[in-house]
């Protein structure tokens, strides 16, 4: 294997780990979607997501039954347990929006330098669900945090996505002060828009200033200033 086939492994490893520690879409004893399915998802090859499989499965993280599928373990979320605890603190939405000032634009100049071609298509992907959303008005939480998490995903830190979960309850904040604020909704798509657009484009200051924005508009707009 080469190293960048390795390194793409790793990073398809680590995408579906996220998908169960901080997304929360699979649990303990679930069974992942068929080996095609997962792969067009995260934009792999089906051999690229095995390779990321068997990674996880000699981390625990996963199970392999061979005829029967693949399933994540009880053992899964035991690593993450300590940011989990960190992510139960009841901060309130000043400093959790405060943090998100410091931490994401930041994220999301490194996620448009060193995210994969892949990683940068979920990310657009999510960010266009999230629109459709926002106009239907659908609960968009999960692809809220599935969107910032994919640009911490992207930053190849790993200490930056493992602090998600705190981040987390801003967002989730976020998304119910905003249901009854059109113009709230109408910034996010708007702003959304503009990150996805400097991300595509590789454009780290474009991409800082974007996130900046999108932020300062949600202080603003839900007055937790």
């Amino acid at each position: 294997m080469t190293a960048q086939n390795k390194m793409l492994s790793q990073n398809t490893a680590e995408n579906i780990r996220s998908m169960i520690t901080i997304e929360k879409r699979f649990a303990p004893g679930d069974r992942l979607p068929n080996e095609q399915d997962l792969a067009d998802e995260l934009h792999v090859s089906r051999t690229t997501l095995r390779e990321a499989v068997k990674i996880l499965a000699a981390y625990r993280v996963l199970e392999i039954r061979r005829g029967i599928g693949t399933f994540v373990t009880e053992e899964a979320l035991n690593e993450t347990q300590d940011f989990e605890q960190l992510a139960d603190v009841k901060a309130n939405a000043k400093d959790l929006y405060e943090m998100r000032l410091i931490f994401e634009p930041e994220a999301a100049a490194l996620a448009a330098l060193r995210g994969t071609e892949a990683e940068i298509r979920r990310i657009l992907e999510i960010g266009e669900h999230i629109e459709q959303e926002i106009l239907s008005n659908r609960d968009r939480t999960d692809d809220e945090h599935a969107f910032h998490r994919a640009i911490a995903q992207a930053t190849h830190n790993d200490f930056m996505n493992k602090l998600m979960p705190v981040l987390y309850q801003a967002i989730s904040k976020g998304v119910v002060l905003s249901e009854k604020n059109e113009q709230v909704k109408n910034h996010t798509m708007e702003d959304h828009r503009m990150i996805m657009e400097f991300l595509e484009q590789r454009n780290p200051e474009g991409a800082r200033n974007a996130m900046k924005i999108h932020i300062l508009h949600a202080i603003k707009e839900l007055n937790i200033e």
